[in-house]
């Protein structure tokens, strides 16, 4: 892969093979990668420093995009642009950069946090309190004309969600649970909540997730340092340990979907600390993704 530099930096602790640095940068809290099929690049934000960033692995070209509030996720739109949720709710940038609200809903002391495209177009959008207050937040589907439906309420860090490659099963963690679940798609929502996997302590924190087309599920481990992969049923067979303490989410990217992106943080951490934190990862040849829809509105 071009635009990708393998890093040097003398790191304590085990380096999977073949992790480079794709994008070499000290994000406060950068998050939510996703691969934009029509563009060709990998879409991440840094969520504290209000930023979305897209990547180009081809070329290496990078691009910012500031935007007014705390960005906790950024998706393509099916027609070009963005979809993004922000600290009062989801908004939309066209392809010419031009904003809109779709659906604004400002509570005061919560934000946007992360969220994902369903199978279907919609939008799954997590909240949480900024001083992360249990059951403060939520995580609720946007439909393509912005109507909103709350699935989950009493949340408190909503974090990673992503579905089986067949639509039939929606995996999710809201972090301080040490637990990703696991429900059964019915309709536009979900039923049968359930343990998919308890991460063990001192392992770290189940963040951001993503799925690939055998139905394994990678989850970045928050102070864990780590991103694994279980198998459908549950069974933990790979862990891909990181030179950073902080990883945050993961999603398959490149022309074939065969590359992990793994997003990081350098919030909590002296300038000294960790030169990697804040990056973004990929672990070149990790597995076969399944390619993601875009947002319908």
């Amino acid at each position: 892969m071009t635009g990708i530099n393998t890093f040097s930096d003398s790191i304590a602790g085990g380096i999977s093979d073949g992790l480079d640095v794709a994008v070499r940068a000290a994000a406060e809290l950068g998050e939510g990668p996703t691969w934009d099929a029509a563009a060709q690049r990998l879409i991440w934000v840094d969520i504290l420093s209000s930023r979305v960033h897209t990547y180009d692995p081809a070329s290496g070209r990078r691009t910012v995009l500031a935007t007014e509030q705390h960005v906790g996720a950024a998706k393509p739109r099916a027609g070009g642009g963005l979809v993004v949720n922000l600290r009062d709710g989801i908004g939309l940038y066209g392809a010419d950069g031009a904003f809109s609200w779709l659906a604004h809903e400002p509570v005061p002391g919560r934000r946007g946090n992360d969220a994902a495209v369903a199978p279907d177009g919609s939008l799954w959008a997590g909240t949480m309190r900024y001083d992360e207050a249990t059951g403060g937040g939520t995580l609720s589907r946007i439909a393509p004309d912005g109507s909103r439906t709350e699935i989950l309420p009493d949340v408190t860090v909503s974090n990673g969600t992503g579905w089986s490659p067949d639509g039939s099963l929606m995996y999710y963690a809201d972090t301080p649970t040490c637990r990703i679940d696991v429900f059964d798609v019915a309709g536009e929502g979900v039923t049968g909540r359930r343990p998919f996997v308890r991460i063990e302590d001192g392992a770290g924190f189940p963040d951001g997730l993503c799925v690939d087309a055998d139905g394994g599920v990678w989850v970045a481990l928050w102070d864990g340092g780590a991103v694994r992969r279980y198998t459908p049923d549950g069974t933990l067979d790979r862990v891909v340990e990181l030179p950073v303490r902080r990883p945050t989410a993961c999603a398959f990217g490149g022309s074939g979907l065969t590359d992990l992106y793994v997003t990081s943080a350098r919030v909590g951490l002296g300038p000294a600390e960790q030169p990697l934190a804040g990056s973004v990862l990929v672990l070149a040849g990790a597995g076969q993704g399944l390619a993601q829809s875009a947002f319908k509105g």
